[in-house]
């Protein structure tokens, strides 16, 4: 999975991030590029028209309620693809094998449904605590932080905004 919170957990706000971090939007891009992302209909029309699809990746859009919509030119790609649950958009990724990682990338119904099963965490962390209304799943005993950029302390954004980078795999079988 991979997503960007405050540290109060806020992944967004009005279906969007509440923040503005381009050093954020290019580690996602780093991240995700050639692989397949499994995500939810808010968080596919949270992007600009201008880069749905994400462009060197496939989007699996995950709605019971979003089909073929004319008024969105974008799906009509051979990159995107709509099921209605992520069941069925994690049997599509591995079908696909266009890629060795699947991402979720949000959004909270997915991540709570997808934690889990996920093995890695890629987390953009930003130094603030604001309001919001979506919030990232919680990282219990079964994960480790496997990596951190920096290693100590926070990056500072061109935007003012103390961020760091985080890689948590999972090390331990979660009870269910």
């Amino acid at each position: 999975m991979v997503w960007a919170q405050s540290l109060n957990g806020v992944i967004g706000l009005d279906g969007g991030m509440p923040w503005e971090v381009p050093e954020d939007l290019q580690h996602f891009k780093q991240v995700t590029m050639g692989e397949v992302l499994v995500m939810g209909r808010r968080t596919w029309s949270s992007f600009p028209n201008s880069v749905r699809p994400l462009p060197g990746r496939t989007s699996i859009v995950v709605s019971k309620t979003f089909s073929e919509d004319p008024s969105d030119p974008n799906l009509d790609h051979e990159d995107v693809h709509i099921v209605e649950d992520l069941d069925k958009g994690l049997e599509l990724a591995a079908q696909l094998k266009t890629s060795q990682t699947i991402w979720v990338a949000g959004g909270g119904t997915l991540y709570d449904q997808a934690i889990d099963i996920a093995t890695v965490v890629e987390r953009s962390l930003f130094n603030l605590n604001i309001d919001g209304d979506t919030y990232a799943p919680e990282l219990d005993g079964s994960w480790a932080l496997a990596e951190q950029d920096p290693a100590n302390g926070w990056h500072t954004s061109k935007s003012s905004v103390e961020y760091r980078f985080e890689r948590w795999e999972r090390t331990l079988e979660q009870d269910n």
